[in-house]
C-alpha cells in the first residue's frame, strides 16, 4: 500500500473486533511514531502501549468514551517536555507528538488496522492510570485495533477551499 491510499483509507475506528493485533504489527506502527520527524529532533516523547484488558477500560472511563475499552490497544503518546517553546512561539509538545501519532495511524491502515484519534480525556486521572510522571504530559489517546466494519471515505472541502497560493488571500 502506498502511502496515498494509507490516507485515502484512514478513518476514525470506533468498533473493532475481538481480536488482538499480532506484536510485530504493533512494534512497525510504534516504530513510525518513533520515525517522525520533532522539532530540533528532540523526539521528546513516549509510546505507552496499553493492551491490558483493566487498564484500557480505566482509560475509557477516564474518556468518557466506553467503546474505546473494546478496542484491543490504546496508545498513549506522551510529551516529555510538554513546556518548550518552538522559535516560532508554537509549543513544540502537540505539533511533535501529533506527527508522531499522524505516522502511526497511516502506519496502522498499511497494516490492515484502524485507529481513532482521542483527545477528549481526563489528563490528570489517564496520567495517574499510566504512571505518567508529573512534568509530562499525554498529547493524544490512540485506540487500534482490527476494524469491525468498513466505512465509506468522509466528504472533505474541496482543495481550493482550503489551499491558497503565495499569500493567505
Amino acid at each position: 500500500m502506498d502511502i496515498y491510499e494509507a490516507v485515502q483509507k484512514r478513518y476514525s475506528v470506533r468498533a473493532y473486533r475481538d481480536r488482538a493485533v499480532e506484536e510485530d504489527k504493533l512494534d512497525r506502527v510504534l516504530n513510525a511514531g518513533r520515525l517522525a520527524p520533532s522539532a530540533r529532533n528532540c523526539q521528546d516523547w513516549k509510546f505507552v502501549a496499553v493492551r491490558d484488558g483493566a487498564t484500557r477500560r480505566k482509560l475509557a472511563e477516564a474518556s468518557e468514551q466506553p467503546w474505546l475499552a473494546k478496542a484491543p490497544v490504546i496508545v498513549a503518546v506522551v510529551s516529555t517536555n510538554p513546556e518548550r517553546i518552538m522559535h516560532c512561539r508554537v509549543p513544540a509538545a502537540p505539533v511533535d507528538c501529533a506527527i508522531a501519532a499522524d505516522h502511526m495511524t497511516l502506519a496502522a491502515v498499511a497494516e490492515g488496522l484502524g485507529s481513532c484519534w482521542i483527545g477528549h480525556f481526563d489528563q490528570d486521572r489517564c496520567c495517574e492510570i499510566l504512571d505518567v510522571p508529573p512534568a509530562a504530559k499525554i498529547i493524544v489517546l490512540l485506540a487500534m485495533g482490527y476494524p469491525a466494519s468498513d466505512q465509506p471515505p468522509r466528504t472533505r472541502k474541496p482543495l481550493d477551499e482550503v489551499v491558497c497560493h503565495d499569500t493567505f488571500a
